[in-house]
């Protein structure tokens, strides 16, 4: 947000500023998923572990690139950037990452 307001992102660099993001946010779901597949494996077994694993990798990856590319897009067609990036964001990931979690576990457990 802060970049946007001072004019050092622009619009046209959304794709530079998306792969940064997803980088970071495949960082993160990669680190979160680990952690949490230990301990789901632990006590829940292998493949629920791997469910929750698979969809931490790619939730957070998909927040990651909602979270940078939505405020720039707004910002590029004359919409304040703020009012996308709190609940717009947040409802676009809290939805998408309830579908991608569905999708896997139902391609795990072949439901």
């Amino acid at each position: 947000m802060r970049a946007i307001a001072v004019d050092d992102v622009r619009g046209r660099d959304v794709g530079r500023v998306a792969f940064r993001e997803s980088n970071v946010g495949l960082l993160l779901g990669g680190s979160l998923g680990v952690v949490g597949m230990l301990v789901l494996w632990i006590f829940f077994g292998q493949a629920l572990a791997f469910v929750v694993a698979l969809s931490l990798v790619v939730i957070c990856t998909i927040a990651s690139l909602v979270g940078s590319a939505m405020p720039l897009l707004a910002n590029r067609l004359g919409i304040d950037p703020a009012v996308v990036s709190a609940p717009f964001v947040t409802t676009v990931v809290d939805a998408t990452g309830l579908v991608i979690y569905f999708l896997i576990a139902r391609a795990v457990f072949s439901l």
